[in-house]
């Protein structure tokens, strides 16, 4: 027997997109996410591009249509297992983690308030920290708080159940299987940043001050570990001189192959965060600056500020001195003058590495570098296909609907 759902592994900026894409035309659609959220990276960030939306903006548009729409099924903490059958006709095997939080949750906040215990918040990239009984953003979506029972001593988990008013609290929560009949399906398991700790040369995972594009965007997010203020994380001071490090990773034979495509617009980008709160100067250090397209504008405006250096030249090294301030080590490639500069805070540009890269990918297969080949009624969307930026993710969620609808239409 042939079926004519469609199952979207990822709820991000692409999964939804197609997801809401194929539902409005009729199309049953499950959406299954790993995340407590929906919204992925896009939800981490503190704006994006050209427009420098916060990322709110386009997302809770989303929300809003998911909500109205009862052909999409959202099943969040949750994990494909396995996947047999062929186009037309998939049986999907799904694994969901408790979050140990039930429907009747309305996010008061006072499970969150019932326990002390702090645990690095995987959200803010290790910036800051998160409760046990915690929300990850402030638009997060299914509204519902998360308990984390794996870190929580049993008094700590008594008092998360107490303090909810609501009886939402199920400490008893156990992992469930779901099974799923799908004619096709739509992987848009999206991207992680590249491993800083990989970049030895530049000091990353090891010197304070160094911070990679992902964190540097979580310190500069109003809901982020500092309110939005630019910090060192060594000691919280302001930073006067920041360097940004382009290609960290990107475009060489040891880490990544490839070019990221969005990380000299990231960059950029950051530049304005910088200017925007602060009088702080800033060096971008690049090997080619890639701004696609429309994008050129942006920068134009950007690079016209007098507090920002365009630097072309790979630096070579990074480590700190006595006070913990960076000394970056660069070669300018257009006058051939090697220099060792210090600066309070330094931002490596580090690449998008697809989220399957060292994995299997959940249906289908994947290249030499992790990015998912479409298959028979497998299609990759996003990050999951290649680099992109939301725009272009946008327009890839919609495509992947399209041949997900080929695939099951008349069937």
């Amino acid at each position: 027997m042939s079926n004519n759902s469609i199952l979207v592994v990822g709820g991000g900026f692409a999964g939804i997109t197609a997801a809401l894409e194929a539902a409005e035309v009729g199309y049953e659609v499950y959406i299954v996410e790993t995340n407590p959220y929906l919204g992925g990276r896009v939800a981490q960030l503190n704006q994006y591009f050209p427009k420098l939306c916060p990322p709110s903006c386009g997302l809770e548009i989303q929300f809003q249509r998911i909500k109205n729409n009862p052909k999409v099924k959202v099943i969040t903490m949750a994990d494909v297992a396995s996947v047999s059958g062929s186009a037309g006709n998939y049986d999907v095997k799904i694994t969901q983690r408790p979050r140990y939080v039930n429907e009747r949750c309305t996010a008061c906040g006072e499970c969150e308030k019932a326990t002390s215990t702090k645990v690095t918040s995987e959200f803010d990239f290790g910036t800051g920290t998160r409760g046990l009984a915690y929300k990850t953003h402030p638009f997060m979506f299914p509204m519902r708080y998360v308990v984390d029972a794996e870190n929580a001593s049993e008094t700590e988990l008594a008092a998360i159940k107490n303090a909810c008013p609501y009886d939402a609290v199920v400490t008893d929560d156990a992992p469930k299987t779901i099974d799923l009949a799908v004619g096709a399906i739509v992987v848009a398991t999206g991207w992680k940043p590249y491993d800083a700790s990989n970049l030895t040369n530049l000091g990353g995972g090891k010197l304070k001050n160094v911070v990679t594009n992902m964190q540097f965007e979580r310190l500069c997010a109003p809901n982020g570990p500092t309110g939005g203020k630019i910090q060192r994380p060594s000691d919280g001071a302001e930073p006067k001189k920041i360097a940004f490090v382009q290609c960290a990773g990107s475009r060489d034979q040891n880490h990544l192959n490839y070019c990221s495509y969005i990380c000299c617009m990231a960059s950029l980008k950051h530049v304005r965060y910088v200017r925007e709160r602060s009088d702080a100067s800033a060096t971008i250090y690049y090997i080619d600056l890639r701004t696609p397209g429309r994008y050129d504008k942006f920068k134009s405006i950007t690079e016209a500020d007098d507090k920002l250096s365009l630097v072309k030249g790979k630096v070579a090294g990074i480590v700190e001195d006595a006070a913990g301030n960076p000394i970056v080590t660069v070669e300018n490639a257009l006058t051939g003058i090697k220099t060792d500069e210090k600066y309070d805070l330094v931002v490596l540009a580090t690449g998008m590495q697809p989220s399957c890269a060292g994995l299997q990918a959940p249906a289908g297969s994947i290249d030499a570098d992790g990015f998912v080949i479409d298959g028979e009624g497998i299609i990759a969307a996003g990050c999951a296909k290649q680099p992109l930026d939301v725009m272009k993710t946008a327009q890839s969620g919609t495509a992947a609907a399209m041949k997900a609808i080929q695939t099951v239409v008349g069937r």
